[in-house]
This record gives structure tokens, C-alpha cells and sequence, in this order.
């Protein structure tokens, strides 16, 4: 193991991750020079201590994650939960314009910019109408109080392919348009698969051009293309925005305008798929359209016509982040497998994070994403969302993450009370996302084998039909069948009362339920 690679990785995983990383080195950009190695000798020297004690348990096989992960991943690892929990936090801002950076494009991949353009005044009326008529009828109690409904704005997003022929080093062809490239990258799709991409970040931080390597492996192993949204980012955006903004990207696959990119693209041919907070506005987008069937609403005013909002044929999604409030018990007793920070962690950090002009010293609500009433809302914590009844299939990858119980409630949840076809894998010993953060380990293949292998066998019709529900073991990748009943002992009524816990009186509370 290499002092470059170790950086590398290192740097790469700290970005995707929504780390604090030192502003001496870039997330974006491997190192290739002897003064980039030393900035990252020096800002690992803090950790130090911390990479020594870690290698040592490591090899004395005394640490939880030893059985595992190997000695590289296991440090990184640690590297990671430090840079997320600096002892100074930056502010909102400073986080936000280091980390939403746009890497140079280069590689095996296809990259093509396109816009869905504003909807007419008309749609975005009807859309405001609907979301406003959605979030009342599904509140817990009918009687929530609306959040300020944002402008219906277009929507940007990257069109990504595999590109087979190309090196890694390949840089797109230059004097070609974004409309020639999107063209060039439908010569080499040879599956009929259309990933509706929703990256992960908290629902501040990240964007396409961060997760294009996760969009690109999803392409090559469909065979088909990724839409990945730049959805609107809190605090300046928040809910609803960003599930607007989903909502207008479906539409504009379905119904594409005169001059786009893309002919109409079939509901049974699009799947949405997404990480962690993108898991969680995908769920959030189809709760909101199987709210729509159930009203009778299926229909909307689109640019001049009257057009159905179809459900797409899956949902397939990795660590899906389902419950902002951060209540379920794994969110402590998996601390030790992951990088992100416990709930106590997290409330100590945040409450030493400077003001700044996008997140003031006494802001207006306690969360970034969401206004305080609106939490446990199930478009926000869908954890909490009724009934699944009529939704496609799903599929959903966990490890011994923080978010694996409240992974685990739901994929039961759907299987067992509303009868929706179910993929969960839950992988031994790995962190939150896994398969992004780590690309090189062979659990992390397996996981995008799973995740693209399940999005081409609902789109295509092949593979198996049933409900499955697996623990993939570390190592060997021994596939371990689950009974459905047994994944998870989480009742409705204990998930609720502990996610209220926590808004009234946060960690402390809801370790005496």
C-alpha cells in the first residue's frame, strides 16, 4: 500500500463522503506531484495517532471491523469519521463551495449536458396545486402547515454512457455539442434501461459531477444511460425543491419538448435510482405519485396538454436515507462499521459549526433540508410513509451502516404489509455506501452487479420475479438467503415514537426507549 494510493483513495472517498477535507489538497484531482503527496502527509499528521491505534487493533484482529475490511479500507475509514468531524467545523458555505466541485471529464464516459426547460406558467401552477394538495393529505394529522412552495424552475442534468473505446485518460471530443455528444453516447447503449440518477449529499452538498463515476459504472453494467439531476440543494432550496425538481426531470423523460436530446421515453423503461439522500428522494417521488393514483390525480397540465404521471418500472437504491431524524438503533450500535457520525456526534458538531450567510447562528429551522414540522412528514422521513400498495420493484443495498435498521423496517414493511416485490442485500461489515466510496474492493463489484443487474431485470423483463432478501458476506461474497419476516424487529409504532423522541429531546431521549 502506497503513500499515493492511500491518498488517492482517500481524498476520493473524503469527497463523496461530504468531508471537511483539507483545504490544501483537492477532492477532485489525484495527486501527481511530490509537493501534493506532501500537503496530504501534513494534514494526515493530526491523525496519526489515530491511524497507528487503528493499524495495530487492526492487525491484532481487535477491532469490530478486522474480521471484515482490510487494513487500507479500515483506515480510510477512520481518516473519513475524522474529516467529517473536524473539532472546527467550516461554515454551510465554505463546505458547500469546496466539495460541489466539477472534476475534469475523462475516462470511459460519455457526458452530455442538457436542460428540461421551465414549464409553462400553467404547469407550474398545476404542480404547485399538486404538491401543496400532497403534502396536506399525507401529513400524519391532515392539518400541516404548508412550507413556502418554490417556483417550478427547469431542471439540469447529465446525460452519462459508458464509453468502451475510450482510455483512461480520454478526454471528450472536442468542437462537438452537447447534442453531438449525447449522440455519440447512444451509439455505444445497448440496453434499453433509462437510470433517472438522484446523487446522494444530505441534500446539501455533492452533485452529478461528483457521483459521474457511480453513473457510469451503473451505465456500463445496464448497458443503457443515466439522467443524473442537479436537483436544488438546501438550505438555500429547501423540501419541497428538490422532489420538484425530480418530479419535472420524470416528466421531461416522459414527455421530452420539441428539440431535446431524447425521444419520449417509456415509464417501463426508466427506473429511478439514487444514494443515500438521492435513495431518499426517490422514495419520496414515487410516495408522492402512488399518493396521486390513490387520489385519483395520475393526471397533470404539462406544457399545454394533459399527461399521466405513470410509476416507473423500479426503485433501486443504495443506503437509502429514510429517516432524517436519526433515531433508529443502528444509527448507534453500527458506529463502529462506519464513517458517519452517531447522533450525539453529529448534534455536538453541528452545534459548533460557524454562522454564515446561508445558515445563520440562530436559524429558522433545526435541520438544513427541512422546516421542523415537517420531519417526520413521509415526502421528508419516508420510513413513515403509510402504504407502498402499487409501487414497481424495488431493490435495496444496506451494509452495517448507521441507516441499516431503518433500511431493513422498510424493505419488511413493503414486502409484508403492501406487497411490493423486494431486493435487499445487506453486506457484512461495510460502511455507509460502500460501493462509491470504495470502488476497488470486490464487495463494492458485487454491490453494483446487484444494483445494475436488478435495474436491467425489470426494465427487460429477464431474472427472477420473487421477493429476496440476502446478507452477502465479507470476503468470500457468499450469498446468505433471509426469511423475509426476520430481516428486521422494528415495529411502526416504535419507529414513530422514537423519531419524536428525538425532535423533543434528541439523542439522550431516545436511549431510554
Amino acid at each position: 500500500m502506497t503513500t499515493t494510493t492511500l491518498q488517492e483513495e482517500t481524498l476520493t472517498a473524503a469527497s463523496l463522503a461530504g468531508g471537511d477535507v483539507p483545504p490544501t489538497v483537492s477532492p477532485t484531482q489525484p495527486p501527481t506531484s511530490d509537493p501534493s503527496t506532501y500537503k496530504f502527509l501534513k494534514a494526515m499528521l493530526p491523525h496519526l495517532p489515530l491511524l497507528l491505534r487503528t493499524a495495530v487493533l487492526h492487525l491484532l484482529r481487535l477491532s469490530p471491523q478486522s474480521p471484515y475490511l482490510n487494513l487500507k479500507t479500515a483506515l480510510i475509514v477512520s481518516v473519513l469519521r475524522a474529516y467529517i468531524n473536524p473539532p472546527n467545523p467550516k461554515t454551510i458555505s465554505e463546505t458547500k463551495h469546496f466539495l460541489n466541485r466539477f472534476p475534469s471529464i475523462k475516462g470511459k464516459i460519455w457526458v452530455a449536458t442538457y436542460s428540461i426547460p421551465t414549464p409553462t406558467p400553467e404547469t407550474q401552477t398545476a404542480i404547485q396545486s399538486l404538491f401543496s394538495s400532497a403534502i396536506t393529505a399525507l401529513s400524519h394529522d391532515g392539518k400541516t402547515r404548508l412550507p413556502s412552495m418554490p417556483e417550478v424552475r427547469s431542471v439540469e442534468g447529465e446525460w452519462t454512457g459508458y464509453r468502451a473505446n475510450a482510455t483512461s485518460s480520454s478526454r471528450l471530443p472536442e468542437g462537438l455539442s452537447q447534442g453531438e455528444l449525447y449522440s455519440e453516447m447512444m451509439k455505444e447503449a445497448t440496453g434499453k434501461s433509462t437510470i433517472l440518477y438522484f446523487h446522494g449529499g444530505a441534500y446539501w452538498l455533492m452533485d452529478p459531477a461528483t457521483h459521474r463515476p457511480t453513473t457510469k459504472t451503473l451505465a456500463k453494467v445496464t448497458g443503457g444511460r443515466c439522467f443524473s439531476v442537479r436537483y436544488r440543494l438546501a438550505p438555500e432550496d429547501p423540501f419541497p425543491a428538490a422532489v420538484m425538481d425530480g418530479l419535472v426531470a420524470y416528466l421531461g423523460l416522459l414527455y421530452p419538448e420539441e428539440g431535446a436530446f431524447h425521444a419520449a421515453v417509456p415509464a417501463e423503461e426508466i427506473v429511478f435510482a439514487g444514494d443515500s439522500a438521492g435513495g431518499n428522494l426517490c422514495l419520496s417521488l414515487l410516495q408522492l405519485i402512488l399518493h396521486l393514483h390513490r387520489s385519483g390525480r395520475k393526471e397533470v397540465m404539462y406544457n399545454g396538454r394533459t399527461v399521466d404521471i405513470p410509476i416507473p418500472a423500479g426503485l433501486a437504491l443504495n443506503s437509502p436515507w429514510t429517516d432524517v431524524t436519526h433515531s433508529s438503533p443502528s444509527c448507534v450500535s453500527n458506529a463502529p462499521f462506519d464513517y458517519l457520525p452517531e447522533p450525539s456526534v453529529l448534534h455536538s458538531a453541528e452545534s459548533k459549526r460557524p454562522a454564515c450567510s446561508i445558515w445563520p447562528s440562530t436559524p429558522k429551522r433545526r435541520h438544513i433540508y427541512v422546516s421542523d414540522e415537517l420531519m417526520t412528514h413521509p415526502l421528508v422521513s419516508v420510513v413513515l410513509a403509510k402504504s407502498w400498495e402499487g409501487a414497481p420493484p424495488v431493490y435495496i443495498c444496506t451494509g452495517w451502516e448507521l441507516l441499516a435498521d431503518e433500511d431493513k423496517y422498510l424493505a419488511k414493511k413493503m414486502w409484508e404489509e403492501d406487497g411490493v416485490r423486494v431486493r435487499l442485500e445487506e453486506y457484512e461489515g461495510m460502511p455507509h455506501c460502500f460501493g462509491l466510496i470504495f470502488p476497488g474492493l470486490k464487495e463494492a463489484r458485487r454491490c453494483f452487479s446487484g444494483w445494475g443487474g436488478f435495474i436491467k431485470e425489470v426494465v427487460e423483463g429477464s431474472g427472477e420475479r420473487g421477493s429476496r432478501f440476502l446478507t452477502v458476506r465479507a470476503g468470500t461474497l457468499e450469498e446468505v438467503e433471509r426469511k423475509g419476516e426476520e430481516i428486521s424487529r422494528m415495529r411502526g409504532d416504535v419507529v414513530r415514537r422514537r423519531m419524536e423522541g428525538m425532535l423533543r429531546g434528541g439523542p439522550e431521549a431516545v436511549a431510554k426507549l
